[in-house]
């Protein structure tokens, strides 16, 4: 049987195949995403932790996973959270995506981590990846940390150290300071906050909707025009986001349904929920880690960027500068942030 790590790997025909192929080939990943998948019951979801489904997930461009994933389904109030978890036993790890990736994002990160005896989950966002996504459900910044605190209960993880990538890393910081008690120490990869929330590449989004418009409203490419710059823009080499790696991202949103609920993840990114954090009164150990390739963080002038202007105001926060990587650092350096992390949360560099 064909995993969906081995449908996404693979050379590409071409460098540059045209859209219709693109949106064909996530519609090929999506149907095999609805087969393999397996609906948990909101009732026995706490069974299923402790005995999780053990089917394997294959990394891509990697010849052999270190290690498999349990795939679980946590209830979470308005709906379930996929979420794959790497390792047992050890001190928590919560690993969250931004806008427009998944889970996946960290399928280079999360095994390294569970071999250094750790337990690390990494989640699809609530309306993101493989999670539900009820048409009335709030996807917003305050609600997923709401989402992430119920899933943190669900898995049985009092604290974690909580790492985000740009929207993963705005909800990380919400969740640390309306739930402190959940969050041992964070690291926040490319944060957006100030007024790069929403950040550039989602109004980019919002804004190339009207330029695709025509060919959109047919419904045969869905967010493919859209995403594919999204994505190719979100890494300083291009070599680390080649076309099937697009396609695999953009699985979720295929036909006009996902265009649509694409647009509602967008709209739902509201800075207002940054807003009311008091930032100087977190008290977590933060790093923060700026790929200084990111296109889509704000630079102005003496006031900074984003992580600058966080690193200042957070008290004891530290900085970690990758010269190299863009916004997806998972994607681009993924032993470098596994180091980091590693470091930061006390068990020494891996490699």
């Amino acid at each position: 049987m064909t995993t969906i790590g081995q449908a996404a790997s693979g050379s590409t025909a071409s460098n540059h195949p045209n859209q219709l192929d693109l949106a064909q080939f996530a519609n090929s990943i999506a149907a095999r995403q609805a087969g393999h998948r397996k609906e948990d019951d909101p009732a026995t979801a706490r069974e299923r932790i402790s005995r999780a489904d053990t089917r394997s997930v294959v990394p891509l461009f990697l010849w052999e996973a270190p290690i498999d994933a349990d795939l679980l389904r946590i209830p979470v109030g308005p709906g379930s959270m996929h979420v794959e978890r790497y390792g047992h036993g050890g001190s928590a790890i919560l690993l969250v995506h931004g806008f427009g990736t998944c889970s996946f994002l960290w399928r280079n990160v999360a095994p390294e981590l569970a071999l250094a005896n750790r337990t690390a989950f990494a989640v699809d966002l609530f309306g993101y990846g493989e999670s539900d996504r009820p048409f009335d459900a709030d996807f917003g910044i305050a609600a997923q940390a709401e989402y992430l605190d119920h899933a943190l209960t669900a898995l049985r993880a009092a604290r974690a150290t909580v790492v985000g990538v740009d929207l993963g890393a705005a909800i990380a910081l919400r969740l640390a300071a309306t739930r402190p008690e959940r969050v041992e120490r964070m690291v926040l990869v490319n944060p957006i906050a100030y007024d790069d929330v929403p950040a550039k590449d989602v109004r980019d989004l919002q804004r190339n909707t009207a330029r695709y418009l025509m060919r959109i409203s047919r419904g045969i490419l869905g967010a493919a025009p859209l995403m594919r710059d999204l994505l190719t823009e979100s890494v300083a080499d291009p070599a680390h986001m080649p076309d099937k790696l697009v396609a695999r991202y953009l699985a979720p949103y295929v036909g006009s349904e996902g265009l649509n609920h694409l647009q509602l993840l967008a709209r739902s990114i509201d800075g207002e929920d940054l807003d009311e954090i008091e930032l100087t009164q977190i008290d977590q150990p933060t790093l923060i880690v700026w790929g200084e390739q990111d296109r889509f963080l704000t630079h102005r002038g003496r006031d900074g960027s984003a992580p600058e202007r966080l690193a200042e105001e957070i008290p004891g926060c530290r900085i970690a500068k990758l010269p190299n990587a863009g916004r997806l650092v998972p994607e681009e350096a993924p032993e470098a942030l596994i180091n980091l992390v590693l470091e930061f949360d006390g068990a020494g560099a891996v490699r």
